[in-house]
C-alpha cells in the first residue's frame, strides 16, 4: 500500500448528508482494505456519523457545508477529520447530564479511547474547526492473519 492515502468529501450541512458521509467513509475504508463488517469499520462509521451530525446540528446555519477527510499514513494510522466553519468547539458534557442530545462527543471519546486512539480539535483559517480522530490502523494486521487466534 502507498505511504500515504487521502480521501475527502464536502457535503451540504443537511441532515441527509450524514448518511452520505457514512456511506462515503465505508466505501473508502473498504477500498483501503478494511471490510465493512469489521469492528473498526463499524466504530469509524459511528464516529463519522456523530461528527457529521454535530457539524449539521450545532453550527446553527453558520456552516453551509462540512468536509470529511480520511488519511491513512504508512498503513499504521488512520486519521479522520470533520471540518465545519462554525467557531464554537465541541463542549465536554459531564456524563451525568440528563438530556435528549449532546451525547455524541461522549460516544466519540469513548470509542476513540477504546481503540487506542486520540481526539483533537484544531482551528481552520476561516475561523471554524476540524475535529480529528487518530486511530491505529488494524486492517493490515487482520489481512496478514496477525489478529487471528492460534
Amino acid at each position: 500500500m502507498a505511504d500515504h492515502l487521502e480521501a475527502s468529501v464536502t457535503l451540504p450541512s443537511d441532515p441527509a448528508s450524514v448518511a452520505t458521509a457514512r456511506r462515503y467513509v465505508a466505501d473508502v475504508l473498504s477500498e483501503w482494505g478494511l471490510p465493512a463488517e469489521d469492528d473498526q469499520a463499524d466504530s469509524v462509521r459511528l464516529m463519522v456519523s456523530e461528527l457529521a451530525t454535530n457539524a449539521v446540528q450545532h453550527t446553527f446555519g453558520q456552516s453551509p457545508v462540512f468536509t470529511v477527510e480520511l488519511r491513512l499514513e504508512r498503513d499504521e494510522q488512520l486519521r479522520i477529520g470533520v471540518t465545519d466553519s462554525h467557531p464554537r468547539w465541541p463542549r465536554r458534557l459531564p456524563a451525568a447530564v440528563q438530556q435528549d442530545n449532546g451525547r455524541g462527543m461522549v460516544i466519540i471519546r469513548w470509542l476513540t479511547a477504546e481503540a487506542g486512539g486520540r481526539l483533537s480539535v484544531s482551528p481552520t483559517e476561516d475561523g471554524g474547526k476540524t475535529v480529528w480522530i487518530a486511530l491505529p490502523w488494524r486492517a493490515a494486521a487482520r489481512a496478514s492473519g496477525a489478529d487471528r487466534p492460534r
